[in-house]
């Protein structure tokens, strides 16, 4: 596959290699972010809206907590002076008419590239300078917002891996804690997740984060699910893929209060066990409980859902910081049959959602 990418930045388009892959743009550009796809031959995008929501909702968390990861021109600021409530700036029709008008510049140029069964990955990441909402006569506007918000818009293509194929699935390894201000996506983490890379053995396709060497939380690109027989001599028994067995598992994934990030896909798998009855508890699985599980899947907008086939932990969990995956001895968890039934049947209830909430892409070239 020949890759393309465009960037659509302070009203200039790049692209190709004027354009920078999207992981060193976001290293060199603080703001929150957001990526996600198209679907189904480049038709929608996948739960745009959803995206849109949780992009606005970061740069309201970061305006609160963190300004400086918005910007590099808040890092000065002393004390904020707006003349209303943070909580009352109209963030969202702000950004989504800048952003619509972005993806107005660039997408039909991307279309015009993809070719066979390729799909655009779609990044937007907003910057807001917060010295522009400073002291002023009046309420802070629309208009207001837009003049202090910046918005940036990075398109390629993407193939999306066939789910159910045994050899498309994750091998993870825990190797990190948490991140900070995991309430909020922001491009600050790009770069800081750059530090775990030396641990990464090279069979390993993403990388876990843990605070304790037990709990997991989540990966530096993904939320973390497992499925966990329950911990009763009768479930001990059964197993996951016996059809009577309806009660005797659950599904495992840390809540955001462990300090992880709310994925949409995060979201969607919740409501799809609520939905078809899934036994669901947010818990973050723990390693010591790993001869449990069953099940273990990773989800994010681009890979929807991705069953695993192996876990990596290492042995010894201090001063990992200061070592390298070579000077690593590692546990295995390895999963037989994966994809398993539970996250079969989770996969297909979201595709469905994916089809009903399908944004059309020719909303862009109206």
């Amino acid at each position: 596959m020949t890759s393309f990418r465009f960037l659509f930045s302070n009203g200039v388009l790049l692209q190709g290699s004027e354009a920078p892959p999207v992981a060193t743009f976001l290293e060199t550009h603080p703001g929150a972010y957001t990526t996600t796809r198209t679907h189904n031959n480049a038709s929608s995008i996948l739960f745009w809206d959803r995206h849109m929501k949780r992009l606005t909702q970061s740069v309201k968390i970061l305006s609160n907590s963190t300004p400086q990861l918005l910007s590099e021109s808040n890092r000065t600021i002393n004390k904020l002076v707006i003349p209303s409530p943070i909580d009352s700036i109209p963030w969202e029709p702000a950004i989504r008419t800048l952003v619509d008008d972005s993806m107005r510049k660039v997408l039909p140029i991307a279309l015009n590239e993809r070719n066979g069964e390729e799909e655009l990955a779609v990044t937007v990441l907003v910057s807001v300078n917060l010295e522009n909402l400073g002291e002023s006569d009046g309420v802070v506007d629309v208009e207001r917002v837009k003049e202090a918000v910046g918005v940036h818009t990075h398109v390629g293509n993407y193939v999306p891996r066939e789910f159910g194929v045994p050899e498309n699935g994750a091998n993870l390894a825990v190797v990190g804690r948490g991140r900070d201000a995991a309430a909020a996506k922001y491009s600050d983490w790009v770069r800081c997740r750059k530090s775990l890379e030396k641990l990464r053995p090279p069979s390993v396709t993403e990388l876990l984060l843990s605070n304790d060497g037990d709990q997991i939380l989540e990966g530096c690109l993904t939320n973390f699910f497992v499925v966990c027989r329950k911990a009763n001599s009768e479930a001990k028994e059964a197993s996951v893929h016996d059809s009577a067995s309806t009660h005797s598992f659950e599904l495992q994934t840390a809540p955001i209060s462990d300090g992880v990030l709310t994925g949409v896909i995060r979201q969607l798998v919740v409501e799809a066990c609520l939905s078809i009855g899934i036994p669901f508890r947010e818990v973050a699985p723990t390693w010591s409980s790993n001869e449990m599980w069953e099940e273990a899947f990773v989800t994010n907008s681009l890979r929807v859902m991705e069953h695993v086939n192996t876990i990596c932990m290492p042995n010894i969990w201090d001063l990992l910081e200061s070592k390298t995956w070579r000077e690593i001895s590692w546990n295995k968890k390895s999963f037989k049959d994966a994809p398993g039934m539970i996250t079969s049947t989770i996969q297909k209830e979201i595709m469905k959602k994916v089809v009903e909430e399908a944004f059309p892409i020719g909303y862009y070239y109206v």
